[in-house]
């Protein structure tokens, strides 16, 4: 059987045409299936409509959150509720394409345990979203090591890795770097992203740089790695002024200092604050994860 997760917020317009067509399409292909709907704390109608498509097919399933606990956790919740030898995670908003899954599905019978979905062309977006896109990717994979210019959570994982996947305890789990992390048989597919039905993306340019942060120091320490640097740059420059203010010293020239003294200053002050913060961001993650919260919490499913 094949698992459909489909994470929504505010997708009251989408719910029904998503699941028409995912539904239609593995069924018309004979592919025995479930949908799973993970309703991420929508604050319109997006759970009633869950509902009533479960009333309607019994295949289709939803779970609520208690509150917005954000994407990756409705993946890992879905990836948890899941009971298909093998899952798809795909947009409520059908711009991946679904008629993909059943390549996806194909490639899977073959043997391939993960097959990513990987994007040939972003589709139309606005410049501001466009270019905080290409930032948010290009931190992503320095950051990580893994090229994910044109990485998306659109996805086929065996059953294998889905258990893989939902034994780790981290809280802030990267799904899309985390997938490919596990390994396994792995292969890929493009696809163009298409526009949007009905309704808007929740996507901001400030949601996706706090999405950047949040997932860059879930998954790697570089950037503790930026206090070291930080750290030599700064020795660079104080032997190089000191330098200076001995041969000046020995050259009998007066050295007034002043100037030289603010700028490092002024350097040394923001570079310790820059290191400060970034241990400090790490610190609280070590907090919330001590704490031993759960990433999400169920408040109602359709069964």
């Amino acid at each position: 059987m094949l698992s459909v997760i489909i994470p929504a917020y505010n997708e009251e317009k989408m719910i029904a045409r998503a699941a028409e067509v995912i539904a239609g399409l593995l069924d018309a292909n004979g592919i025995s299936r479930e949908l799973i709907f993970v309703n991420d704390g929508s604050k319109d109608a997006t759970w009633e409509c869950i509902c009533k498509l479960h009333e309607a097919d019994p295949g289709i399933r939803g779970i609520s959150f208690s509150r917005n606990f954000g994407k990756e956790a409705a993946v890992f919740a879905g990836l948890t509720e899941c009971e298909g030898d093998c899952a798809v995670v795909i947009d409520c908003d059908l711009q991946h394409p679904p008629e993909k899954i059943l390549d996806m599905y194909a490639l899977w019978e073959e043997g391939y345990e993960i097959v990513e979905g990987v994007k040939a062309d972003r589709g139309k977006e606005s410049l501001a979203h466009g270019f905080a896109a290409r930032c948010f990717y290009r931190m992503i994979s320095n950051a990580t090591g893994i090229d994910m210019s044109n990485a998306s959570d659109f996805k086929l994982l065996d059953r294998k890795v889905v258990n893989a996947l939902i034994n780790m305890t981290e809280r802030d789990a990267f799904f899309r770097a985390l997938s490919s992390w596990v390994g396994f048989k792995a292969t890929q597919i493009t696809y163009d992203v298409r526009e949007r039905e009905a309704g808007e993306s929740a996507w901001t340019a400030k949601s996706l740089i706090l999405y950047a942060i949040s997932n860059i120091t879930s998954y790697t320490s570089v950037p503790l790695q930026i206090v070291t640097m930080l750290g030599i740059l700064m020795l660079i420059l104080g032997v190089v002024i000191s330098v200076q203010s001995l041969y000046k010293w020995f050259a009998g020239s007066a050295l007034e200092g002043f100037t030289t003294v603010i700028i490092l200053q002024c350097f040394s002050s923001s570079f310790i604050m820059i290191s400060l913060g970034i241990i400090g961001y790490y610190i609280s993650k070590i907090y919330e994860g001590v704490q031993g919260r759960p990433r999400y919490i169920v408040s109602e499913r359709t069964e």
